[in-house]
């Protein structure tokens, strides 16, 4: 009978790897029709000799770009290269793992002690390693269960917590017998995750029904949904999209008795627009999910007094640019209050007087 030499397992860090392995990987991807994403931080490489065999990629706790040799597929390497990159993810602190692949792997995969969360037809499955991560969040969200027959949800990333953000708390929570507050957790956005949440957080506090969760795993976001698996570019955006819904129609609604999701109306970005679009579709369609549709209120935009309306990337412009007395005009005082103590306006030594100042993203 054949037998094949073992193959080595080694990790490559994609900053500081050979550009020749990184192309040899990027080549093993492609022949599995498979893309790289940019943000892949390592891999866990299979090697026979000097050949890539196999490859899986981890981010955070995602696992990305799993990809064998078609020769040696039916050699278990794609179950070996999962515990490998399961264990380097544990090195790293991450034990609650997730991935995204074609529905035509999932049993594959299931077979590797992952289990499925929300399915998108036959363009994407997310998985995640463990059968009770999913119910376990729900059963946490259930603890801040509050009665009425209308409760409503937010979901901001706010970045930084803006007078529109606060509006539309204001407006949804006026409607509802209580409102939920989501503030997305990944570190992606211009202000870390915590200070974002305490924005939020003070700039609601006299709301007396209002819940301000921290997100969580399962709200997705567009920063760093997978696209390696999908084909057609545009389908990234809609795939992130769709399964974000999905997951909020059929596991936090019904966790929280939510019947409305309450959205501002989105004047300058495209992908934002169409995500309200969608919005609309696969949270409002009965055919949808087997769970209870959502209505979705979209609320026009807070404006300035000049007609415009007012966004959170107004105020990184800026606070870059120091025009502190501007952002006073479009923020609450406890966002003002945060920027001011942390991100104050200061001067080099060695600057004169017409050098441009500098932000001092520390305590000063």
């Amino acid at each position: 009978m054949f037998s094949r030499d073992e193959p080595d397992f080694n990790v490559i860090s994609v900053r500081n790897s050979a550009p020749g392995m990184l192309e040899n990987i990027r080549t093993l991807l492609q022949q599995n029709n498979l893309g790289m994403d940019d943000d892949i931080e390592q891999f866990v490489v299979a090697c026979s000799g000097r050949r890539v065999i196999g490859c899986a990629g981890l981010v955070s706790n995602t696992i990305k770009c799993v990809a064998v040799a078609c020769d040696w597929r039916g050699e278990n390497l794609s179950a070996r290269l999962l515990g490998e990159v399961e264990n380097l993810a544990v090195q790293r602190g991450n034990f609650h793992l997730f991935l995204y692949t074609r529905p035509g792997n999932a049993e594959r995969f299931r077979g590797c002690g992952f289990y499925p969360i929300v399915q998108w037809d036959d363009v994407a499955v997310l998985m995640e390693n463990t059968p009770v991560g999913i119910s376990h969040y729900c059963r946490s969200l259930q603890r801040h269960l509050h009665p009425g027959r209308r409760i409503g949800a937010v979901v901001m990333n706010a970045n930084p917590f803006t007078l529109g953000h606060r509006y539309l708390a204001e407006q949804a929570a006026a409607t509802c017998d209580w409102l939920h507050v989501f503030v997305v957790s990944e570190d992606v956005s211009y202000f870390p995750f915590q200070e974002r949440l305490e924005m939020v957080r003070k700039g609601v506090a006299d709301l007396p029904n209002v819940t301000v969760h921290a997100g969580s795993e399962y709200l997705i976001s567009r920063a760093t949904f997978p696209g390696y698996f999908l084909k057609e570019a545009g389908l990234v955006n809609q795939a992130w999209s769709v399964m974000d819904l999905l997951i909020f129609r059929q596991y936090i609604a019904p966790a929280l008795g939510i019947t409305h999701r309450f959205v501002g109306s989105e004047p300058f970005c495209p992908v934002t627009h169409q995500y309200n679009c969608d919005m609309h579709d696969w949270l409002e369609t009965p055919a949808r999910s087997a769970s209870p549709p959502l209505s979705v209120i979209e609320l026009p935009r807070k404006r300035h007094a000049s007609g415009r309306a007012i966004s959170a990337s107004e105020v990184r412009a800026l606070l870059k640019t120091h025009q502190f007395a501007r952002i006073r005009d479009i923020v609450p005082p406890g966002t003002y209050a945060h920027l001011e103590q942390h991100y104050c306006v200061t001067a080099p030594a060695e600057t004169t007087h017409n050098d441009a100042l500098t932000i001092s993203p520390s305590l000063c």
